[in-house]
């Protein structure tokens, strides 16, 4: 992805997004699924402090109207409100008054969507009740809101979300990625890596027909930007090592080489194919220099046996090995 705006910490001109997307249902259940992946891929990378905001269109319509703010202001309610985070509430006020929002209203607005209790530990379903008493299970749409996120909140507690969802009336998400049906979810360690929810309208412009559609984006660069600031990564990263290195006997043979290689990708391990003929001390020289632990040979007479010589760098030893046995002889050491 590429950005228009400009540049600061973690928010760079060209930076990559790890998206989830859903297209064609418009049941809670898919995003449940989406917040419990996206659950997972942060607990796995080492994070436990992170929350995912949840909020409702229907719900912050439902405080905008209450507050008495022009519906056909709410656009421009939403884009202030989603600029809390960076220009703090009296920020958001200045900018829904340069809206044309009645200030009074807005002022209004901004009481009705602060959080209710500590956010972050109020679990969702209880926010969600202590929202109806703001007057928003009045109508039945609102309603319906309110009670869509305590179903996604109740069902992600049996998920990786567990404790990590968090109910926000004021996550407004993204203006154009909005849906009339579900809520836009925010995601990160205070640094919102990235926000998305429904998008159901978008791919209908273009279709000429409804299709539900809902994602999740995670921003790469922001969270490695963030896990080197907390210290997250191992002394010694073991990204891109390889356990083994299959060497390329001859032309003749390259296919079997890269049978075998699948082989033991299949086991789990991790391996890497020299590109070209050449000579096996060369290939040899060329895993030393990686820090590649196995080398596995696959000559003519191997293959003839249904074996592999298996050579340990770090021991010079060199062990004919079944090849069906490969992946545990080396897994073993």
């Amino acid at each position: 992805m590429w950005r228009a705006d400009r540049p600061a910490r973690a928010r760079f001109r060209e930076f990559y997004q790890c998206d989830i997307d859903t297209v064609g249902s418009s049941s809670p259940l898919v995003e449940v699924e989406q917040i419990a992946a996206v659950s997972d891929v942060l607990k796995t990378l080492g994070f436990t402090d992170f929350s995912i905001r949840l909020n409702h269109r229907g719900v912050l319509a439902g405080l905008l109207e209450s507050s008495g703010i022009d519906p056909a202001r709410h656009i421009d309610a939403l884009v202030a409100l989603d600029k809390r985070d960076k220009i703090g509430e009296e920020g958001v006020l200045r900018e829904m008054v340069a809206r044309g929002i009645d200030q009074d209203a807005a002022l209004r607005g901004l009481r009705l969507v602060q959080p209710i209790g500590d956010e972050d530990r109020l679990p969702p379903t209880e926010a969600v009740r202590a929202m109806a008493l703001r007057g928003l299970d009045a109508a039945g749409a609102h309603r319906e809101a309110l009670e869509t996120i305590e179903k996604i909140a109740r069902m992600a507690e049996n998920t990786a979300a567990a404790g990590h969802v968090a109910f926000d009336p004021a996550c407004a998400g993204p203006v154009i990625l909005h849906g009339r049906h579900h809520g836009d979810c925010g995601a990160g360690s205070r640094g919102q890596p990235r926000r998305r929810g429904r998008y159901d309208e978008l791919i209908g412009m273009f279709l000429g027909q409804p299709l539900p559609a809902c994602g999740f984006s995670l921003g790469l660069e922001r969270i490695l930007v963030v896990m080197a600031e907390r210290s997250m990564f191992p002394a010694e990263v073991s990204c891109g090592a390889v356990d083994v290195l299959v060497t390329f006997w001859n032309e003749a043979t390259a296919a079997e080489s890269v049978a075998l290689a699948s082989e033991l990708r299949a086991g789990g391990l991790r391996v890497d194919v020299y590109p070209e003929a050449d000579r096996l001390g060369k290939q040899f020289r060329y895993a030393s220099s990686r820090n590649v632990p196995f080398v596995a040979v696959l000559g003519d007479e191997e293959r003839a046996r249904g074996e592999v010589a298996v050579k340990d760098l770090r021991t010079g030893e060199q062990t004919a090995v079944a090849r069906r046995d490969v992946v545990p002889f080396v897994r073993k050491r």
